[in-house]
């Protein structure tokens, strides 16, 4: 009896902008120093610094093999060579807060009136909750794409938990816990795709603000962005408030802070404002892929302000949700909220914002 061979994709990077922009200089957590008390101690005081000056930071020695984040990259492309009429298929009740799947290009409007085109496509996390149907390049390969979400709980997010834990002086498995991959949570895989705009939108964008999107927070706790050479990530650093460019690092991750570790940290850890810009003019002619992680705790937590010696010496003892005396959602319960924000088709450039999303907290576009 034939058995089934793994098509097998390739994908090819671009060049990297020879454009000399306004990097970042951000710190990396590596890793491979997490054998010994001291080098946790070390990487927890450095990434700790990180989230709290930059609020993005790099990862290094993950122990994923390059080719296996190749074969993410490649089947992501091949996902968005389907046509329209079929990756619409997958599109779920996006209005409603609903987001795993496939979301189209034109639901937002950017400066001067171009309708955005952006695409995405989520991967639910493989906990028994979120059974989808995916179209035949994705279902034919789902174990690999499992196995390869399943790696980023264990090499990466786990260690990162730790690492927040030992420099919040938490027990080290704290907050792991709250992210076992067997509970219900909205974790999931994302390819995304930032189509190039022609000569024409280039130019209406370029005499405003030049973005993909706007500046904006994630709503989970960490972000896992892979090593894309396409320039268009931008980050507001925490201290200067200045716009920096995110530069590609080989073989790492880029890592930023979201929502909920706010919440659950009283602020003392804030939710890095980000934003997607065109990218420099050497590159502007790419289409531009991501392959994204967004890991959030389990749904059923409340996202109340945890104890920790260090938050209580600081002073972090509320976040705004407790400040208010508002009701403090759950995790699951922010995400439909906020999703359901972000998701809205706009027909107006900033539509909805300062809008609120929950009491004591409103959807809002960073400058």
């Amino acid at each position: 009896m034939p058995i089934a061979v793994p098509q097998i994709f390739k994908y090819d990077y671009v060049p990297e902008t020879k454009e000399n922009l306004d990097w970042a200089d951000l710190p990396a957590i590596d890793l491979s120093k997490l054998s010994t008390p001291e080098g946790k101690a070390e990487q927890a005081q450095i990434l700790i610094e990180a989230i709290r000056t930059k609020g993005f930071f790099y990862v290094i020695n993950f122990g994923i093999p390059q080719e296996k984040v190749d074969r993410q990259f490649a089947l992501g492309a091949k996902f968005y060579e389907l046509p329209l009429e079929e990756k619409s298929k997958y599109i779920p009740d996006l209005e409603n807060g609903e987001y795993n799947g496939y979301r189209p290009a034109g639901r937002a409007v950017l400066h001067g009136g171009v309708r955005d085109q952006t695409e995405v496509y989520n991967i639910p996390k493989f906990d028994g909750f979120h059974d989808r149907d995916h179209p035949e390049v994705i279902k034919d390969n789902i174990g690999e794409i499992e196995e390869f979400a399943r790696s980023l709980h264990t090499n990466v997010l786990d260690p990162l938990h730790r690492l927040i834990a030992i420099a919040l002086e938490l027990p080290e498995e704290f907050f792991v816990d709250l992210h076992q991959y067997k509970n219900p949570s909205e974790d999931h895989l994302r390819y995304m795709m930032y189509r190039h705009f022609d000569p024409a939108q280039l130019e209406t964008l370029s005499q405003g603000d030049g973005l993909y999107s706007l500046g904006h927070t994630d709503l989970g706790t960490l972000t896992l962005l892979f090593r894309q050479p396409v320039a268009a990530l931008q980050i507001k650093d925490h201290k200067t408030g200045a716009w920096k460019w995110a530069k590609p690092l080989d073989g790492s991750l880029t890592v930023n802070t979201c929502d909920a570790l706010s919440f659950l940290t009283g602020g003392y850890i804030k939710s890095t404002v980000h934003r997607v810009s065109v990218p420099p003019k050497d590159q502007n002619q790419y289409d531009r892929l991501g392959l994204l992680y967004f890991a959030r705790p389990s749904n059923d937590l409340p996202l109340t302000t945890i104890k920790s010696p260090l938050l209580e010496r600081e002073g972090f003892t509320q976040n705004e949700f407790e400040k208010g005396g508002h009701k403090v959602p759950t995790m699951g319960e922010f995400v439909t909220l906020k999703q359901t924000w972000q998701q809205k088709k706009r027909a107006n450039y900033r539509e909805r914002e300062d809008e609120l999303i929950a009491p004591g907290f409103k959807g809002k576009y960073h400058d």
